[in-house]
């Protein structure tokens, strides 16, 4: 990784090249730069900096009449510059806070929080969250009711207050039900949905030789779906994928990067596995990875920056948000989105408690 520009004079002209192509999107010449630079620069001179800035490995030429445009390593430098202390424009503010004020569960805050991550990162990046299961989304209680022959409704309610139902197809007494469901809610009340199935699914295995009714029965609700939850896989909501096929360039190998970002982003998993290789559940304040080749090595990743925070409630880690997209973002605006966003995450949900 080449060290920093040497002076003041090459970090101003670096910083005017990567705010300038954030802007654009067009390489930048250094006749464009000399027209607002405030030191009166000319275009000779502006033009010996990039040339050493382009040979330190923080510029490319992606043609021979054409300007320069910024490295990742131009990106990261310019990131590191960029001041902790950002606010969002009262638009954006007002925009998030219409989104989002009112909501109480996670997974709708989630998935409401990838719908604006992608509208307010100007048609350019993608929105994506991970709800995780935590105490929140604990099991309560559950209900069953018999509704008639081979019908059994299952109630699943959690400690935030989500109601989860669905109808089986299954042929057990009104009593065993009221047993089975006394089992769990006595055994079970405060467990994450997972792990209560897990130990479940243990128990069953182990008292398979002493089976009686009350274990056949509640073998049976398990088996038929009667604890599945959304919380036992991460539920992820992706918006704005559009974004990428409307701002990216169009050559074939941008094409081909393009491609395999949006086929990254169908599966679900490898979303999860993006944000949990760069979002630390220990960090406090938002990251900003450039390029996320090392997380998925076969996806052809390296010109795609993800900026993220994990979301807390009460110091709980209840999953991750982030905005994909090329590198040509607006880092500061987007980082203050994100930040604002983790933030308002902890105070709402808090509040909803």
């Amino acid at each position: 990784m080449p060290a920093g520009p040497a002076g003041g004079r090459e970090r101003e002209i670096l910083t005017a090249i990567v705010e300038t192509f954030i802007a654009s999107g067009e390489p930048v010449g250094s006749r464009t730069l000399a027209r607002s630079s405030r030191e009166g620069l000319s275009a000779a001179t502006i033009r010996n900096v990039m040339a050493d800035l382009a040979d330190a490995g923080f510029l490319e030429q992606p043609h021979a009449s054409a300007g320069r445009v910024p490295t990742a390593e131009a990106y990261r430098y310019y990131v590191e510059q960029l001041s902790g202390e950002t606010h969002l424009s009262r638009e954006n503010e007002s925009i998030i806070q219409d989104t989002l004020t009112g909501v109480t569960d996670v997974e709708e805050f989630m998935e409401r929080t990838s719908h604006v991550l992608a509208l307010i990162s100007h048609g350019v990046g993608v929105g994506v969250t991970v709800a995780t299961s935590g105490s929140r989304n604990a099991l309560e209680h559950v209900y069953f009711s018999r509704l008639g022959d081979q019908k059994v409704l299952a109630v699943v309610v959690t400690r935030s207050g989500v109601v989860r139902d669905r109808v089986l197809r299954l042929d057990i007494p009104q009593f065993d039900l009221d047993l089975a469901a006394r089992y769990i809610n006595d055994n079970f009340r405060g467990w994450t949905m997972g792990d209560m199935r897990a130990e479940l699914a243990r128990r069953l295995e182990q008292e398979r030789s002493e089976y009686d009714r009350l274990m056949k029965s509640i073998e049976q609700l398990y088996q038929q779906g009667a604890l599945a939850s959304n919380d036992d896989t991460q539920a992820v909501f992706v918006e704005g994928a559009a974004n990428l096929v409307t701002n990216q360039v169009t050559g074939q190998e941008d094409r081909q990067r393009l491609q395999d970002m949006l086929r990254t982003l169908e599966e679900k998993e490898k979303v999860v596995k993006l944000l949990s290789a760069y979002l630390d559940t220990r960090q406090e304040a938002v990251r900003v990875v450039i390029g996320l080749d090392e997380a998925l090595p076969a996806s052809n990743l390296q010109n795609f920056v993800l900026i993220g925070a994990p979301a807390r409630v009460g110091g709980e880690v209840m999953g991750s948000l982030a905005v994909i997209g090329p590198t040509r973002l607006d880092y500061q605006h987007t980082m203050s989105a994100v930040s604002y966003i983790a933030r308002l995450f902890d105070k709402l949900l808090n509040e909803s408690e």
